[in-house]
């Protein structure tokens, strides 16, 4: 047997710190890296929904966002451009265009004029397209903002862009930031409630979720016929006792893990639990459209039994009658690659009547000035025309996010405005330029929310909504 001592068994502690190449200092600050980016955050002592201060008094409690999805054609609804009827199949001047890129069309793509005729409206003398009839009505308690701009120019990343303020999925929605930042005024419904009247959205999910926030802050998809959300209806034969006493039991259970782990998950858990147990009495009960007079289910154009998209603006009233902090509306179908006069016409005759509606109809409530309703797609719709043989498409408009329009009323906003200006062209932005990261600031501010101050630290930073730019146009509040 030999005497030689194995080297591992002559290696003590300081050695292996002197030999390893890493050293005490490096691993005492992986810890605490560690333990910065892991940890959990402190679970709150109260509801994550509870009801929080603002920053500054704002003029909105609630928001309601008509996302018009698709991106409507601002140069047949909202900016009048005489001059593209002018020049009608002729193209646009190169040096207009510059490097900008196009999906389906070459940059020398002839013009395509106005498709409808515009008059002024109100006593502002706003110049609305003929296929908004309804708006015209309401047009001075609207501010028009005719100078938007968006970094994408297709459709997902700048659904996603208008909603999350960044272009890849992952981020918080803005209906998220702002019951993070805000709470919820409502116990018995969700926070930030999601409704689709069309056949689908490009940015899916990613638009509504809470990305790195806790889920509490999750935008909950109702569906717009019948029940809000599958299996809310009791069973029949079932004992509502029982089902409040196991409730009680598993809330117990849930709190005393959350007291060990502080896991905003757990949270988030406890009071989806709750809220699924309260929305068994309170969404039949914000359903019952029956219970509107007809004047207003007149008003809005809506039967109380079928799907449409002025069945999802009257729920969306009721929701924030009911202290619901943000609803978003998708309603798609705006991509009018071919016959823009016809997807106008068509979508026009689905929202304009309900959209006026909701305003007048949150005005004559005394509503109007505490809800901000925002009216707009991800961008907009190009001068010159979109024709392809190929693809069956003809009199068609491309995507266009350097300038687009977008309407907001109430919450702080003055009516009766028409912001910023486009060349005469259409093109670019010529005054007043407003970038998503700029309306997103303004909403915020309207409900008394700092957008530099409203941050949460993630991955070792602190993230915001309107990323690192944007400032609030108070040139639309009142």
């Amino acid at each position: 047997m030999s005497d030689q001592v194995h080297p591992l068994l002559e290696t003590t502690r300081r050695h292996f710190f002197r030999d390893c190449g890493i050293g005490v200092g490096k691993i005492a600050l992986a810890g605490l890296l560690a333990e910065s980016f892991g940890r959990p955050a402190a679970a709150s002592p109260v509801g994550p929904l509870d009801p929080r201060p603002t920053h500054f008094p704002g003029r909105a409690r609630a928001v309601i966002q008509l996302f018009m999805a698709g991106a409507p054609s601002q140069l047949d609804l909202f900016d009048h451009k005489p001059r593209l009827a002018a020049i009608e199949g002729k193209p646009l001047p190169p040096e207009v265009i510059g490097g900008q890129r196009y999906a389906f069309i070459r940059p020398d793509a002839a013009v395509l004029g106005p498709q409808y005729r515009f008059a002024r409206h109100g006593r502002c003398g706003a110049e609305l397209s003929e296929m908004l009839p309804h708006l015209a009505k309401v047009v001075d308690d609207i501010a028009i903002v005719k100078s938007c701009r968006t970094d994408q120019f297709n459709h997902a990343p700048a659904q996603i862009f208008m909603n999350c303020g960044f272009a890849q999925p992952g981020r918080p929605s803005m209906g998220s930031w702002v019951t993070y930042g805000l709470g919820s005024e409502c116990r018995d419904l969700p926070a930030f409630v999601v409704m689709s009247t069309g056949s689908g959205v490009s940015g899916g999910s990613a638009c509504w979720s809470s990305g790195f926030l806790p889920s509490s802050y999750t935008g909950t998809r109702f569906r717009n016929k019948g029940a809000p959300i599958l299996n809310v209806d009791s069973p029949a034969g079932g004992d509502m006792r029982l089902a409040a006493d196991t409730l009680d039991v598993v809330s117990q259970v849930n709190r005393r893990r959350l007291a060990l782990d502080g896991d905003p998950e757990i949270a988030t858990r406890i009071a989806a639990y709750e809220m699924a147990h309260r929305l068994q009495t309170s969404a039949p009960e914000l359903m019952a459209l029956a219970d509107e007079t007809p004047e207003t289910l007149a008003l809005y154009g809506c039967r109380p039994e079928q799907a449409s998209f002025a069945r999802a603006c009257l729920i969306a009233r009721r929701l924030v009658e009911r202290g619901v902090r943000f609803v978003t509306i998708y309603h798609e179908g705006w991509d009018g690659h071919t016959d823009v006069a016809g997807n106008v016409r068509k979508n026009c005759g689905e929202t304009d009547r309900a959209s006026a509606a909701l305003v007048a109809d949150l005005k004559r409530r005394g509503m109007l000035d505490s809800t901000l309703v925002v009216w707009g797609g991800e961008f907009g719709r190009t001068p010159m025309v979109e024709a392809s043989a190929v693809l069956g498409r003809s009199k068609g408009r491309d995507h266009h996010p350097n300038a687009f329009t977008m309407w907001l009323a109430g919450g702080g906003v003055r009516g009766g405005v028409t912001y910023g200006e486009t060349d005469e062209l259409g093109f670019h932005v010529a005054r007043d330029e407003v970038h998503v990261h700029d309306l997103q600031a303004t909403i915020l501010h309207c409900l008394g929310l700092d957008h530099e101050r409203l941050t949460y630290r993630h991955q070792g930073r602190d993230f915001r909504l309107t990323d690192i730019h944007g400032h609030v146009v108070s040139g639309l509040l009142s």
